[in-house]
């Protein structure tokens, strides 16, 4: 298991070798990762997608990024996988944990991207009962 996302708030199953992986058929968001042989313990994300049924992605090197993953890893056997089953998610659930996956690591590999910054119009100003003043800063860390 590794934790991905805000917080690391999401429990994806791997990483496993993407080269010796059979995807389920299911529906799913996954990440893709390049293993640097000098540190094990390191999986940079390069490349996060969602699917409807894992099992037509084209994986292991058919996906159309393939290419790029192997490049970026330096080699097929460094590319390896991970991926979060949402259970009762709907597509656009899994649409919305891809964006803001993309938006915190903002892989190499995905053309999309995604802007982390937010601005003060955008959440406007408000008061009620149970809310104090935002603590937290403008800029992202």
């Amino acid at each position: 298991m590794i934790r991905l996302g805000s917080l690391a708030g999401y429990s994806f199953e791997g990483p496993r070798a993407l080269a010796g992986w059979t995807p389920p058929a299911e529906p799913a968001v996954y990440a893709i990762l390049a293993k640097d042989p000098k540190k094990p313990q390191e999986f940079p994300v390069i490349f996060v997608g969602h699917s409807d049924d894992l099992s037509t992605e084209g994986f292991p090197f058919r996906h159309p990024r393939a290419a790029a993953w192997v490049n970026r890893a330096g080699g097929k056997f460094n590319v390896h996988v991970c991926w979060l089953d949402v259970p009762g998610g709907t597509r656009s659930h899994r649409e919305q944990i891809t964006r803001e996956l993309i938006a915190i690591y903002d892989p190499s590999c995905n053309v999309e991207k995604f802007d982390k910054a937010w601005k003060e119009e955008w959440i406007g100003a408000y008061d009620a009962p149970v809310t104090d003043a935002l603590t937290t800063g403008r800029e992202p860390d």
